[in-house]
């Protein structure tokens, strides 16, 4: 009894050495992984450039330190999955924690544990979200074209819900779903169509959110807990993402649904929202062109061919040229050849 114990504690310490080793060799390979990829992203963006292709120049010094301390110990804990060993997407985690590596692991660390339990890798597949025409009677949303940036246009009239016939048509479960699966589809398409349409990185967008006619007795409890949920969603799940927000038509009433929104925002989110009356046009104007604008937000897009706006989807990634692997040439690309390059370090 008394050598066996002996002989499990010799074990025990061998295994405290052998995984200290262990430990130690992946922080060298992630180390040497982070140092060919700064190179391999200067060298890509050189070749790019000579050969007069699209660039994008916004891998600056100190987010690139900052992206390689949060990678080392991503890749130290197995949390950096493949499919988001990506110097963007790790950025906009570090950014949404004031780039507090330890605060940003946390959040990547629940966002994957969410994502397996939502299923949102395999979600644009296995949702068929049959019921969106009916649903954009009832709740008129969708993207819509650019800003002046080159970023997607979200627009929602919240003002013309009816949640009554919303409930009807479908279920907030699945409305919830739907929400997600756009989230991704803007990851997985619309934002790299659009960053290689504007000739830099894009992964935010600009909000207009009509407010017009809504009242209180338009915020159920139903839409109350919908909101709720995608807002924590998106804010846990996809930070910084969201570059602005308009929202329009808000009478004097609206202060006090603005009230009882707000605490339910992150404040850096709050912070990106403006406010507007009916007279709204000029500010939507200054952002985005009004080719790009629908004709109800005053500018002169119809998509009648469509059935409308919100219903036409219109942007940059419904150009078959302008796909996810045009971007991956240029940035994300980069960093899984790096891995993949140096897979035998």
């Amino acid at each position: 009894m008394g050598w066996s114990c002996c002989k499990n504690e010799k074990h025990k310490h061998k295994s405290d050495a052998e995984n200290s080793e262990e430990k130690i060799g992946i922080l060298k390979k992630a180390k040497s992984v982070s140092s060919k990829l700064r190179n391999s992203i200067k060298n890509k963006v050189k070749r790019i450039n000579d050969a007069g292709v699209h660039k994008i120049e916004d891998i600056h010094v100190e987010e690139q330190k900052a992206v390689d301390a949060f990678r080392e110990t991503l890749v130290l804990d197995n949390l950096l999955p493949a499919s988001f060993d990506d110097y963007h997407i790790m950025l906009r985690f570090l950014k949404a924690r004031k780039f507090n590596i330890e605060k940003a692991k946390v959040m990547w660390a629940n966002m994957l544990q969410w994502r397996k339990d939502f299923g949102a890798d395999t979600i644009m597949e296995d949702l068929d979200f049959k019921e969106l025409n009916e649903v954009q009677q009832y709740y008129p949303q969708g993207y819509h074209g650019v800003d002046k940036d080159g970023r997607p246009v979200y627009i929602e009239r919240l003002g013309m819900i009816d949640t009554d016939m919303l409930l009807q048509v479908t279920n907030m479960d699945r409305f919830v779903k739907y929400q997600v699966q756009e989230f991704e589809r803007s990851l997985a398409f619309r934002f790299p169509a659009c960053s290689v349409a504007a000739n830099r990185h894009i992964d935010s967008s600009t909000t207009i959110l009509d407010v017009q006619g809504l009242g209180l007795m338009s915020l159920t409890g139903p839409v109350i807990e919908f909101i709720k949920l995608v807002q924590k969603i998106d804010n846990d799940n996809y930070p910084e993402t969201l570059y602005r927000m308009f929202i329009i038509n808000a009478g004097p009433g609206f202060r006090m649904i603005w009230n009882a929104v707000k605490p339910l925002l992150d404040p850096d989110t709050t912070s990106k929202i403006h406010v507007l009356g009916s007279k709204y046009q000029e500010n939507l104007l200054e952002a985005i062109d009004g080719s790009e604008l629908p004709d109800f937000l005053g500018g002169s897009c119809l998509c009648a061919i469509e059935g409308g706006c919100l219903r036409s989807d219109k942007g940059p990634w419904k150009d078959q040229n302008l796909s996810k692997t045009s971007i991956d040439v240029e940035v994300s690309t980069v960093q899984g050849n790096t891995i993949l390059d140096s897979g035998d370090c």
